[in-house]
Formats: structure tokens, C-alpha cells, sequence
């Protein structure tokens, strides 16, 4: 398999034949789920540990189920309760965890580059599930799996991601992915949620709906960020509705068989409309979900043969 990674801190950095390792490994891990006996043994002997520094549950609960599925110690720390609320910083706090020698340190943080930085202070395995506006690396490889499964293929789709571009690091790691996979990524946004610098990504860029999901594969939904803004990106919730929430009308410019995704939480009339969300003809919403613990237990599983090989002495990992 080729992964030679030691840690997993954002999609930007990997390589095409790194992406399909991951996945083609989340399918059999998809197969195991729904399978009566759901546990393997890829993890048996290592520890886990969720630092969560932003409220989660889908992400959370994906990846404590998916260590524990791999035979993992896992442990959630109760960050609301931690030192980090009496002024310790990321770093100390890093090397207080580094000393109780965990395997795998899967951290989600409000602030871009923090996970990166606390990888450097410790020797193991760290995860990213999420940094402020940075990367969201497993999300876009669940999301890249979903479409796999649904099309048939992962290269030469037409993709539309639309809503709240500027603040979505969801987005940002599907055009990372979805690019090296040679997909045509659209961006579809009203111009106070669309980033400055957009049309330089390797993107088309579209302020209409209409426009934007004609023809298009697959439709991705984001959800508007409103912990991350400082001011009044849209006029008012009905209106963002009104031009750039999902219904059947605007849906009806993409093609007849295309997907509607969505990175979730939703808000329901708002982002879109809930008959297409439940739509089970159309929506793989759901399937995201049920994909996200396949792609965590496949990422994990890969990470600790690295870490194992690197304890070992056998080769270099980068």
C-alpha cells in the first residue's frame, strides 16, 4: 500500500495514489461495518486519545467508534474540565499527553495551524479532525469515498460546492482532493462567502445556483459557519434561502442522477430544503455518515503501521 505518512493533518500534502490507498482500505472497512462481527484487531494493544478544543459530534463519534472497532484504548478528554481552561498552553499540554505516551492523537481546534503545531511535540500518530478555517482531511476523503461508491469513479465529475465557501475548511479539503483526482470543482456562493483569492485554486467560481450546478455530478451543500463570522455575511436567512439554499428547482440544473451531499450539521430550509435532504434517491447524506467511521478506521489502521515501522526502525517517514 502506498502511505508513507506519519501523520494525517490535511489533504494538500497527499498524494493521488496516498488518497486511493486510503479508500480502497475504507472499503473493506465499510464491508466490516455491516457485517455482524464489526470489530478487527489493527489497534489492538495501541491508545487513542480525542482532544476536541470545539464541540463535535459526528467527527467525535465517528472516530472514538472507529478506534474501538480497531481494538484501540480509546480516551476522551473532558476539555471543559481540562487545564487548557486554567491557561495551560497547546504545548504544555501536548507534552503532558506526550509523556503518557499515547499511539494516536486525533485533535480537533478552532485555530488554523494548531494541530500541525502540536504533531511537532509529540511522538506519535496525530490526526486532524479539524483546524479553524484550515483542513478537514477526513471529511473530504469520507466525502471522496461517498462519491466513489455512488458514481463508480472518483475522476472527471463535475462537482459544485456551495454556500459558505470563505469559512469552510470542509471546502477546502474537497478541492484539494477532488482537483488531484481530476474532477471540474465549482464554487458557488454569494460574493460576501466566496474568498478573494478563489478563482486562483484551480476552480471555476459562480454567484448564481442556476449556473453554478448545471450539468453537475454531484451537488455539495455547506453549512454556514456562524461560529466563525464577525459581521453580517447575508441579508437574513430566508433570502440566503431563497438564492442559495437547495430545493428542487434549483437542483433540477444538475444532472438527472446527480448526488446532493452535505458535510453536516444541516439547517433544514436554510442550506436546504428538507425533501431533498431525505430524498433517498438523490441525498447520500446518510451514506456520508456511515462512511465517515470506514475512512477514520482506515486512516488510523495505516497511521499505526507507520508509527510501528518508524519504532521498528524500517525506513523514514515524512
Amino acid at each position: 500500500m502506498s502511505f508513507r505518512a506519519r501523520h494525517l493533518l490535511g489533504i494538500e500534502h497527499l498524494a493521488p495514489d496516498e488518497i486511493t490507498t486510503i479508500l480502497d482500505l475504507a472499503e473493506s472497512y465499510a464491508e466490516l461495518n455491516r457485517s455482524d462481527i464489526k470489530h478487527g484487531d489493527a489497534l489492538k494493544g495501541l491508545t487513542q486519545i480525542n482532544m476536541f478544543f470545539e464541540a463535535s459530534t459526528r467527527t467525535q463519534a465517528s472516530f472514538e467508534l472507529a478506534g474501538k472497532r480497531l481494538g484501540a484504548d480509546v480516551m476522551n478528554m473532558a476539555l471543559g474540565a481540562s487545564s487548557l481552561k486554567k491557561g495551560e498552553t497547546l504545548i504544555d499540554t501536548a507534552l503532558t499527553l506526550n509523556a503518557m505516551h499515547p499511539d494516536l492523537l486525533v485533535v480537533r481546534h478552532p485555530h488554523s495551524g494548531a494541530v500541525s503545531l502540536l504533531s511537532q511535540k509529540v511522538n506519535c500518530a496525530v490526526l486532524n479532525a479539524g483546524d479553524g478555517r484550515h483542513e478537514h482531511p477526513t471529511q473530504a476523503l469520507l466525502d471522496a469515498l461517498t462519491i466513489r461508491r455512488a458514481k463508480g469513479r472518483l475522476h472527471r465529475l463535475t462537482v459544485a460546492i456551495c454556500g459558505d465557501i470563505a469559512h469552510s475548511r470542509v471546502a477546502r479539503s474537497n478541492i484539494h482532493l477532488l482537483g488531484k483526482m481530476e474532477n471540474r470543482v465549482r464554487l458557488v456562493a454569494p460574493p460576501t462567502l466566496m474568498p478573494s483569492q478563489a478563482s486562483e485554486w484551480g476552480v471555476e467560481v459562480y454567484g448564481s445556483m442556476d449556473e453554478g450546478l448545471k450539468d453537475a455530478d454531484v451537488v455539495m451543500m455547506l453549512r454556514l459557519q456562524k461560529e466563525r463570522m464577525d459581521g453580517a455575511f447575508i441579508p437574513s436567512e430566508r433570502e440566503y434561502f431563497h438564492r442559495f439554499g437547495l430545493d428542487a428547482e434549483k437542483l433540477a440544473h444538475a444532472k438527472p442522477d446527480a448526488i446532493v451531499m452535505h458535510p453536516g450539521p444541516m439547517n433544514r430550509g436554510v442550506e436546504i430544503d428538507g425533501t431533498i435532504a431525505d430524498d433517498i434517491n438523490r441525498s447520500v447524506i446518510q451514506d456520508q455518515v456511515e462512511m465517515g467511521v470506514a475512512v477514520r478506521m482506515a486512516a488510523m489502521d495505516l497511521l499505526a503501521r507507520n508509527l510501528k515501522a518508524a519504532r521498528a526502525g524500517e525506513g523514514v517517514l515524512v
